[in-house]
């Protein structure tokens, strides 16, 4: 068995501990924020500190796919998660108003997830990792570069282990970074006289703002959980212990939509949204939390054919990451986690062969679900800007071929789901991170139903139009 250390002890990094643990692996957590979580969720809410993690108190939705992760790998922490406050919640409720068809179908309870706030979920997986036989947790552990070895292939470096800032040096068979978005592996690597790993990136061009609400009963649910407005999105999100939260996405290029950092702000144009206005039915439990500058990118560690590094692999956001808009990071880093434990299972011995393996494997499950969000976020920027300025949505100039047909069949996709619950479960499906859109659509029961439906157009959610919302913000 390996000796493996993991940089980084979030939600990704502390399942991914557990499973390669449970296969009886020594592992060592590496955390470089100090503080673990307190006891309870409303301590947890209030006084965790994770300088760490920019998104700690955004939103976060948990999806059904993260859930099946968890009943396959780690089912205890389902357990864990409800003793927390989470609640189960079920994706098919409430059916838009336009299907009449609301008969059960077989499968359908694949749509059940909890719903949870972050710190609450990381609490669980910390706290779950701290007690794990195999895993050791360090905290306020800042690793400050890796340690180089000998490899098993000329002319590759290889990682032996890393080195911490207090000079510390821990040697490790594989080392694995969890450190999400702001990781500095690839400069870790180009250290020990490595390629960088190749790197595409761009910023997704949206702002976030969030503010949290806590009462009684969850709001009752009128429109889908992220709905386009125009020239700005809402995001309804539930949460634990009777809490929920409502963000406004906006294009970091509209000045006006700025404005909605100030409380009574974002409360009126909420307000002016009949289909949204019952999830300001809460006390605010939070300022409106402001989130921007999030960067779509993607990381290979295998360039030209040939693995930039051995005895290193990296794992969530770290390796993938795109804008929150769709909520897939958890759960498609719980997916990762899982991907890395199975190559370790096959290729922990054969360190050479490992990097491949691995680049295979994540270009096969989570890439799709990258491609898919970045065409997403370039039509939808597009439509933004047009509307923005009193013009008609179009492409962008910039946006490829393919990502133009891309949006345009997911356009007809999810305007059709409004009215045939068959084609409402399969966009539910791509929605949960349960199949990859690419891989829905081309089905041909799918095809087929679409071209039975013929075109349609989505129904238009009540809301302020640009006219309306910018007297809305001026007041």
């Amino acid at each position: 068995m390996a000796s493996i250390v993991v940089c980084g002890g979030s939600v990704v990094g502390s399942a991914a501990a557990l499973m390669l643990a449970r296969d009886g692996h020594s592992v060592t957590m590496l955390e470089a924020d100090p503080g673990g979580p307190p006891s309870g969720p409303g301590r947890v809410w209030t006084s965790w500190d994770r300088r760490g993690v920019p998104q700690f108190r955004q939103a976060h939705n948990l999806l059904p796919r993260f859930w099946r992760v968890l009943e396959a790998e780690l089912p205890e922490l389902i357990d864990r998660l409800r003793e927390s406050g989470c609640v189960w919640m079920d994706a098919l409720t409430p059916m838009p108003p336009g299907i009449t068809d609301r008969a059960p179908r077989p499968g359908d309870d694949r749509f059940r997830y909890m719903a949870g706030r972050r710190p609450i979920v990381e609490a669980a997986f910390s706290a779950a990792a701290q007690e794990e036989p195999g895993v050791t947790v360090r905290r306020g552990v800042r690793v400050a570069g890796l340690l180089a070895g000998t490899g098993p292939s000329q002319g590759t470096p290889h990682v032996a282990g890393v080195r911490t800032a207090d000079g510390e040096e821990i040697p490790a068979d594989l080392v694995v970074d969890a450190m999400g978005r702001r990781t500095p592996s690839s400069d870790w690597l180009e250290g020990i006289g490595a390629r960088r790993p190749w790197t595409e990136a761009e910023e997704g061009g949206f702002v976030y703002h969030t503010r949290y609400f806590s009462g009684p009963a969850l709001p009752i649910r009128r429109a889908a959980p992220f709905t386009p407005m125009g020239t700005f999105s809402l995001l309804t999100i539930p949460g634990d212990n009777g809490t929920w939260s409502v963000t406004v996405v906006a294009s970091r290029k509209d000045a006006p939509l700025r404005a909605l950092r100030d409380p009574d702000t974002f409360t009126r144009l909420v307000r002016a949204c009949p289909a949204h206005v019952q999830w300001l039915a809460g006390k605010p439990i939070t300022e409106v939390l402001t989130m921007a500058g999030i960067l779509d990118r993607r990381r290979r560690f295998v360039v030209d054919g040939r693995p930039v590094t051995t005895g290193f692999a990296a794992v969530g956001d770290a390796v993938i990451c795109t804008n929150p808009t769709a909520g897939r990071g958890l759960s498609l880093g719980l997916v990762d986690a899982r991907l890395l434990r199975d190559v370790v299972r096959k290729h922990v011995d054969d360190p050479a062969t490992f990097p491949e393996a691995l680049d295979q494997a994540t270009e096969q499950s989570v890439t799709p679900y990258y491609r898919d969000q970045v065409a997403t976020d370039h039509a939808r920027l597009a439509e933004m800007d047009a509307l923005r300025q009193g013009e008609e949505p179009r492409s962008t100039a910039t946006a490829t071929a393919t990502a133009t047909a891309t949006a345009t069949a997911m356009a007809r996709f999810e305007a059709a789901a409004y009215s045939d619950p068959d084609v409402f479960r399969a966009l539910l499906e791509t929605a949960t991170c349960l199949a990859s859109p690419a891989d829905v659509r081309a089905r041909p029961e799918l095809r087929a139903r679409l071209d039975q439906v013929g075109p349609v157009e989505a129904p238009r959610i009540p809301g302020p139009d640009r006219e309306r919302l910018l007297r809305l913000l001026a007041e």
